[in-house]
């Protein structure tokens, strides 16, 4: 503290920064001077008090990271969700938080951080939330479940039989066009179709079948005359593509984004054929519970969502009530299997 045009002053001893303290009576600016003092030091003091106790609960929960949780959020799952989810933490929008102290953080980091990524990162970063509480790393939410801000999701869409067939049309490589026609065809993920062998396909049955590597699910389809077409021109023995199942899907998906940017489509990927091809069963008819099998999808609402921009003519219903067969209940089924008996006892 210090005096100044006959008005007290105080300096902080750490940034340097000063500030009037609006009084010329010393003994009045000391007990400012004070206050000032304990503000500062009391939540210092209070977090070290923390530190103490939590310490003596969990030795690890005052350097825990952030971090922490990200490494053991990758270690769950399948592999292929263990690689996505690393991906998806080494994004940039989380170095402010990547080696900060789960303890210390407040909302406004994490909103820093969701303010920095996208929708992923939303998705992500409630994910890494829920897995510390669930851990007991957190001693309470850091931000409420309904206080997480909303966020728009981009709108997906199937790609269409006109774009199918300028890609098919423009590449020159066999195996990849066939690989497409096979995505075109079955609705199959990429990495599901990539893996597709000999030995998936029943000839005699004449249905193809796999388990997604996503969910395990088994996903069964009968062979139509497209894709027998498309059979006969593949290995009959092991790898159905086997040049395309050795790359990985980020390589896949480049080379799909050159092909169709070369043809000036946008707004699609390869999992746009999974779309396209929910679209497609929508709007012709095909029954929601084939196309769930057919894609996999356990799940009524995930189906609907893959098939929600199919834009779909519903039948008359008298249309369809003239096609039903009505079956005798159970009191005509007696009637009409007594004459028979009657007439068996009379003989």
């Amino acid at each position: 503290m210090f005096k100044h045009g006959g008005i007290f002053y105080t300096q902080h001893n750490e940034t340097g920064k000063q500030a009037s303290l609006r009084t010329r009576d010393k003994r009045e600016a000391a007990r400012l001077l004070n206050a000032k003092n304990d503000a500062a030091q009391a939540p210092a003091l209070n977090r070290e008090l923390g530190r103490v106790f939590l310490s003596a609960i969990d030795p690890a929960a005052v350097s825990r990271s952030w971090n922490v949780v990200m490494e053991l959020f990758c270690g769950i799952g399948r592999e292929s969700t263990r690689e996505r989810r690393r991906r998806e933490v080494n994004s940039p929008a989380y170095a402010s938080i990547r080696n900060k102290p789960l303890v210390e953080t407040n909302a406004d980091d994490l909103l820093r951080v969701l303010k920095a990524g996208g929708a992923s990162v939303n998705h992500t970063l409630r994910s890494l939330h829920r897995l510390a509480c669930g851990m007991n790393w957190l001693p309470a939410p850091i931000i409420a479940v309904r206080l997480w801000p909303k966020t728009v999701k981009s709108v997906r869409r199937g790609i269409t039989a006109g774009e199918h067939a300028k890609i098919i049309a423009a590449e020159q490589n066999a195996e990849r066009r066939h690989y497409y026609q096979m995505l075109w065809e079955t609705g199959a993920a990429q990495t599901d179709a990539a893996n597709l062998t000999a030995e998936n396909v029943n000839h005699a049955a004449k249905t193809i079948q796999f388990d997604r590597l996503k969910t395990g699910s088994l996903a069964r389809l009968f062979i139509g005359a497209s894709l027998e077409s498309l059979l006969a021109k593949l290995p009959q023995t092991g790898l159905l593509f086997p040049n395309i199942a050795t790359t990985s899907a980020s390589d896949r998906a480049a080379e799909f984004y050159r092909r169709r940017k070369l043809l000036g489509i946008t707004g699609v990927s390869l999992h746009s054929y999974r779309y396209g091809w929910a679209e497609r069963a929508a709007t012709c008819g095909y029954p929601e519970r084939f196309a769930q099998f057919a894609l996999g999808q356990k799940s009524q609402a995930v189906h609907q969502a893959y098939a929600k921009g199919a834009v779909v003519t519903c039948p008359a219903m008298d249309d369809y009530e003239g096609k039903i067969v009505r079956l005798p209940d159970a009191q005509q089924a007696k009637e009409q299997r007594e004459p028979e008996g009657a007439e068996q006892l009379a003989g």
